[in-house]
């Protein structure tokens, strides 16, 4: 009877966790950065030698967006962000990620090579499919991006008033999502 039973158990419980499993948002990753401070960084703007550091950014509640002008998701995204960027809600600020690739024949070129040739391309892709971000860095190695545990570009994260990380989007932001979950997200933060 005990060597029916012990079976029976375990195959009850494997397809309870199956059955969790199966019910969650594959893109509501749970990130082990949530509640936490964001990862500090300081990396270069697109505006020029100027830097950027999300300690720039605190007392003001905030989205960070991972994209990149190779990333066709990223495309998907953008026009959702543009439109948001024009109410004012929240300051978005983009991490222009890994925009030098591998297979570029630039990949191997000095540090200030890579920096000018990732910031124009950066550039000409905001000027072509417009510019949500009140200033957008550039990381170039990923190293920010493993920082931030970045699974894939986009990513979207929005952090509090005194820098702590309270969301994490793995993949487009849709005006749905903005409506459901980060626009009451953000209210919520603003009132603290």
């Amino acid at each position: 009877m005990k060597k029916v039973l012990i079976p029976l158990v375990l195959f009850i419980g494997l397809v309870g966790f199956l059955a969790v499993g199966l019910k969650r948002d594959p893109r509501e990753i749970p990130s082990p950065l949530i509640n936490k401070p964001a990862p500090e960084f300081s990396l270069f703007t697109l505006a020029g030698d100027a830097k950027f550091s999300p300690a720039d950014m605190k007392g003001k509640v905030w989205m960070f967006n991972v994209w990149a002008t190779w990333c066709v998701a990223c495309r998907e995204e953008h026009p959702v962000l543009v439109a948001f960027a024009e109410k004012n809600q929240v300051p978005i600020v983009g991490l222009s990620y890994k925009e030098i690739q591998p297979q570029d024949e630039a990949y191997k070129a000095p540090f200030d090579v890579k920096l000018a040739l990732a910031r124009e391309r950066s550039q000409v892709w905001l000027k072509r499919h417009g510019n949500p971000y009140v200033t957008s860095v550039m990381d170039l190695d990923g190293r920010v991006g493993i920082h931030y545990g970045v699974y894939g570009v986009p990513e979207t994260y929005i952090i509090d008033k005194a820098g702590v990380i309270r969301y994490k989007r793995v993949g487009v932001v849709t005006p749905e999502l903005l409506a459901d979950k980060i626009l009451p997200l953000i209210a919520e933060l603003n009132k603290s």
